[in-house]
């Protein structure tokens, strides 16, 4: 006698909110990593999903309001009925948008995110700089200014220079002001009075945290990726040196070349951290090294992967096959049995493979990498192919889209010449000496 036919497998149907870098690099993992074409919703068509072949675009104009949100989510389901259907974001509000709607929409999708109130602890930068004071886990030290209350911030305890920035960014993202930036690097006390001011003016309620500017270029930056498990355990970890950041107002801060390689005593102390907090799926972290007293400083923790986050996809671990394999698979998400056998891990999880993430030109990034040892290290994964831009990707041969990434390209050399010119990383390597 035969045995029943199972039921046939549902198919599945990814939803990425963003229009961005880190939106078009995670619909790129999903196509890459099961040949699905994802649906991407943002307010507009951007240049880097339009006319993409590996994608449905979807505009939503009110994407900032949740019941349109809501909407919209529950109407893309609905043509795909017969589809397994996992939304993700490519920025925080996006992520806490999708966490504070669960209950409205987790009938229909997987949403691989923590709760709420998990959510909004380690990701208030004054929430995250407690716990690494409790941890014993390296971090700025920091002044939190209550914007709404006004007043004036004691920074006795700070030396000018320093670092200003939103304690959220999702209450961030809702306030417009000239001069707006994700981080500011702020001259003197009156620089930074005038800035809270402004802030203030545009309705920013929340607080501001004024950091300690460690020295040194871009190239002092560091990005950790790690996946939690469901019970909380990290089973795995990317570790990238930054070469290169942007510069332009709007992506002020965000990675534009990266090496990926091996800190064990970094990510042991992420390891610390999310274990201690019961952090589940991913978590993104940006540190620098602080020439010092030679440690490595957390930053802050993103909820998500990170805008950058192909930098570990394109090093041949593909991101989303854990969200896949967990979430909505059911399986452990043991790093091998998820990634294959050819990917490089060490024993704990952590990617070991060394390759180059960026999204400029060659010629480009490495008239910025000051190094000696860290340009010739850039050249050589450039000369060798062992580098990739996410942008540029086989199944994407649309003419007026090449067209437009080859203007995007070029308008690089352009921005960094008048955002961030070459004398100005020479001043701020000299810093780091």
């Amino acid at each position: 006698m035969s045995a029943p036919a199972s039921a046939p497998a549902r198919r599945l149907q990814p939803v990425v909110l963003g229009g961005d870098i880190g939106a078009y690099s995670l619909a790129r993992a999903f196509h890459e990593a099961y040949g699905v074409r994802p649906v991407v919703v943002s307010s507009v068509a951007t240049g880097l999903v339009r006319h993409s072949r590996i994608l449905e675009h979807v505009a939503e104009p009110r994407i900032d309001e949740a019941d349109a949100l809501v909407a919209r989510l529950r109407a893309i389901a609905d043509r795909h009925a017969d589809a397994d259907l996992i939304a993700v974001g490519s920025a925080d509000w996006l992520v806490r948008a999708l966490v504070e709607n669960r209950d409205r929409l987790e009938d229909r999708y997987t949403i691989p995110y923590v709760p709420r109130d998990l959510l909004v602890r380690l990701t208030d930068k004054e929430e995250f700089g407690r716990l690494c004071a409790e941890l014993g886990i390296a971090h700025p030290t920091t002044v939190v200014h209550d914007v709404a209350a006004g007043g004036e911030p004691d920074t006795s305890g700070l030396t000018f220079p320093v670092i200003a920035k939103a304690a959220s960014t999702a209450a961030y993202h809702d306030v417009e002001f000239p001069g707006k930036k994700k981080v500011f690097t702020v001259g003197s006390r009156p620089e930074l009075l005038e800035l809270l001011g402004r802030v203030r003016d545009a309705g920013y309620t929340g607080t501001f945290v004024i950091q300690d500017f460690i020295p040194g270029d871009d190239s002092g930056m560091r990005i950790l990726t790690c996946y939690s498990d469901a019970q909380g355990k990290v089973r795995f970890a990317s570790f990238g040196h930054v070469l290169l950041e942007e510069h332009a107002p709007g992506a002020l801060g965000n990675p534009a070349g990266i090496i990926t390689g091996v800190q064990h005593e970094v990510v042991e102390q992420a390891r610390r951290l999310l274990e201690h907090v019961g952090w589940t799926g991913y978590a993104n972290f940006d540190l620098k090294y602080d020439p010092r007293d030679g440690r490595y400083v957390f930053f802050e923790l993103n909820p998500r992967l990170g805008r950058s986050n192909f930098y570990i996809t394109g090093a041949g671990a593909n991101a989303v096959r854990f969200y896949v394999h967990e979430h909505l698979r059911g399986l452990d998400p043991e790093p091998r049995a998820v990634l294959g056998a050819d990917v490089p891990l060490t024993a704990d999880g952590e990617l070991a493979a060394e390759h180059l993430y960026t999204v400029l030109p060659g010629p480009l990034l490495l008239r910025y990498v000051l190094d000696p040892g860290l340009r010739a290290r850039t050249r050589g994964l450039l000369l060798r192919r062992r580098a990739t831009n996410p942008l540029w990707y086989r199944h994407e041969w649309d003419p007026r889209r090449v067209a437009y990434l080859v203007v995007a390209q070029l308008n690089h050399y352009r921005k960094y010449a008048r955002f961030y010119p070459v004398s100005a990383a020479r001043a701020l390597a000299w810093t780091g000496r």
